[in-house]
């Protein structure tokens, strides 16, 4: 390797080769090397209900209110919150003084096919939220919901308007799926029979899951490849690239009663906006959502365009509402690079302003 470097330095005509022997060589290394640490923010678990798991990270908590993150179900481990020191939502929040708890969801297996959105909204949810400030102290929280989160979590909080939220941030959840994109597209009913589906297999198997997703942007991989290529001799840009690497492809499954009526009542019905929406025996309407809204959607997001988010101010009842629409995408509004310049400052800045 040092040869190269210095046929290069002799040569400038060489250089390019000799960056092109560079990569070749460290994409070798890379092949070897043992997958980064991911998820190092120091947590306790506080709370533990079949295979969910409620954390509370450690801070300084000099800003007292908690603050609950909800993330998606299925799909993903919300390891993408707490990638690496630096690149971290969590990491990032904690810093900023703030009671940070967030709900991993687990994976689920065949034995979990009976859970519902039904039960994860009206009874895990109300728990999560009890222990939450119980274990704070603190007679009020606020709420951060992401992605499938986001409609989840809204959901709970329209149905318990006694709930002492002080805030909720809506960052990149579908809210009025009939602006959903392709995914909408593709589980329209007249063409995806979800009952047939969920009768047949079950549980959805994280094989499906991640084809699902790759085929929302088929080129992506190889896009991904070559900027990896592009930049291997830059430390930071593959350090980075290995630890999302590493969280991208830890898809999980979906349990089967959970996916049959995500895709039905939101998907295919919209129930949500249309105030159709039916928990636990209740009608949701998201008009008794009255505390400040902060939405953030991003702008190139195929998942859940920002249409689709920034619906959620149409239907609550809140007078203190923000919407806020940033460049890149669905994983970049939370974890890419300029998350903790663009987003990440201003949901501190709005949650900070509101729990003082």
């Amino acid at each position: 390797m040092e040869t190269i470097r210095e046929a290069a330095a002799i040569n400038p005509l060489a250089s390019e080769w000799a960056r092109t022997l560079s990569r070749a060589f460290r994409a070798l290394e890379l092949t070897q090397a043992p997958d980064p640490q991911i998820g190092l923010t120091p947590k306790d678990v506080v709370y533990r209900r079949n295979k969910a798991r409620l954390y509370r990270y450690h801070s300084s908590r000099t800003r007292p209110v908690p603050v609950l993150f909800v993330p998606n179900l299925g799909i993903s481990r919300p390891t993408i919150f707490d990638l690496q020191p630096g690149s971290s939502f969590v990491e990032y929040m904690c810093g900023q003084g703030y009671d940070f708890y967030l709900l991993d969801w687990g994976v689920y297996g065949e034995e979990d096919n009976g859970l519902t959105v039904d039960e994860c909204v009206t009874r895990l949810l109300p728990r999560v939220a009890r222990k939450v400030l119980e274990t704070s102290g603190q007679d009020s929280l606020a709420v951060i919901g992401y992605c499938m989160g986001a409609p989840l979590s809204i959901s709970f909080v329209a149905l318990n308007p006694e709930l002492p939220v002080r805030a909720y941030v809506n960052m990149a959840g579908p809210i009025d799926f009939s602006k959903a994109g392709l995914f909408a597209r593709w589980l329209d009913k007249r063409f995806y029979d979800v009952d047939r589906v969920v009768d047949t297999m079950g549980a959805i198997p994280a094989e499906w899951v991640k084809l699902g997703f790759k085929l929302l942007r088929p080129t992506m991989d190889v896009s991904t490849a070559l900027n990896l290529w592009w930049n291997l001799d830059k430390p930071r840009y593959v350090e980075s690239y290995r630890a999302l690497s590493r969280w991208a492809n830890e898809y999980v499954p979906f349990p089967g009663e959970f996916f049959r009526q995500w895709v039905r009542d939101f998907y295919q019905e919209n129930r949500l906006v249309r105030k159709t929406l039916t928990l636990g025996g209740r009608r949701v309407d998201l008009g008794q959502v009255r505390c400040p809204v902060f939405v953030v959607a991003g702008l190139e997001d195929y998942i859940a365009p920002a249409p689709c988010v920034q619906a959620l101010l149409d239907h609550v009842g809140s007078r203190d509402t923000q919407y806020l629409e940033l460049p890149g995408g669905h994983i970049s509004l939370i974890a890419g690079r300029s998350a903790s310049v663009h987003c990440w400052p201003r949901i501190s800045e709005w949650l900070g302003a509101r729990l003082a």
